[in-house]
């Protein structure tokens, strides 16, 4: 089982000079000179900010589509991973069921809503204890870890690597880290901000729940962090 239920996300990959990157290409846009000639133009980040502020803020994404960063991410469940397979323009590998057996007792995650329940907790962890053991009994009878994970439950813990652009990562961002986002994804989501934000401070104002950059909620439930648009 694991104790600590909290994701962890490293960032493995990301370009050099990002911000220089994103600036020549829209930069290119507007500009007959050559985009290599506008790429070693200029190191002023000011100057590049208030470009990029410019552009991204009138909704030309696509400059930012250039950026491409990936992350190791592991101790999440399966239920999680679920949820952020199902966004666009990314690419995943990830630990298999199939050719991967689990040995003994599999690691899984308890939702803090179980978790916080001391009966319910034991209940749950009961549950997994008897799943593992079928699990084995197929496993032990011959029967393909690939047919003996159906019984595995989206509790289990898995491990991804997940490669996306930058302009996805900031509409993630936008979706899961609102506040009625399921919460084990929300964490995630965080922290995979969380670790380009150390390295890319200036992407802080773009990798927030969207009511924060649109200044209203345009959800149909609304957790009060801010106005909804017909109010």
């Amino acid at each position: 089982m694991e104790e600590n239920n909290k994701p962890v996300v490293h960032l493995i990959s990301r370009p050099e000079n990002m911000l220089k990157t994103i600036y020549t290409a829209a930069r290119t846009c507007y500009s007959a000179d050559m985009p290599i000639n506008i790429y070693n133009g200029t190191d002023d980040e000011e100057k590049m900010l208030k470009l990029i502020e410019r552009v991204v803020g009138s909704g030309h994404y696509s400059v930012i589509e250039h950026i491409q960063v990936t992350f190791a991410i592991s101790n999440v469940s399966r239920a999680c991973t679920h949820q952020l397979v199902r966004h666009r323009h990314m690419s995943f590998s990830q630990k298999s069921q199939r050719y991967v057996k689990e040995k003994g007792q599999f690691d899984y995650l308890i939702p803090p809503t179980i978790a916080n329940n001391e009966e319910l907790k034991s209940k749950f962890i009961n549950f997994m204890g008897e799943i593992s053991k079928q699990y084995q009994e197929l496993v032990d009878a011959g029967i393909p870890a690939e047919d003996a994970r159906s019984v595995l439950p989206n509790a289990c813990a898995t491990s991804i690597v997940a490669s996306l652009n930058l302009r996805e990562l900031i509409h993630i961002a936008n979706l899961r880290l609102c506040t009625r986002a399921q919460y084990e994804i929300r964490m995630m989501v965080k922290a995979m901000c969380d670790e380009l934000i150390k390295v890319e401070p200036w992407l802080k104002p773009y990798l927030v729940p969207k009511c924060e950059r649109l200044g209203f909620c345009d959800e149909d439930k609304s957790c009060g962090r801010k106005p909804k648009l017909n109010q």
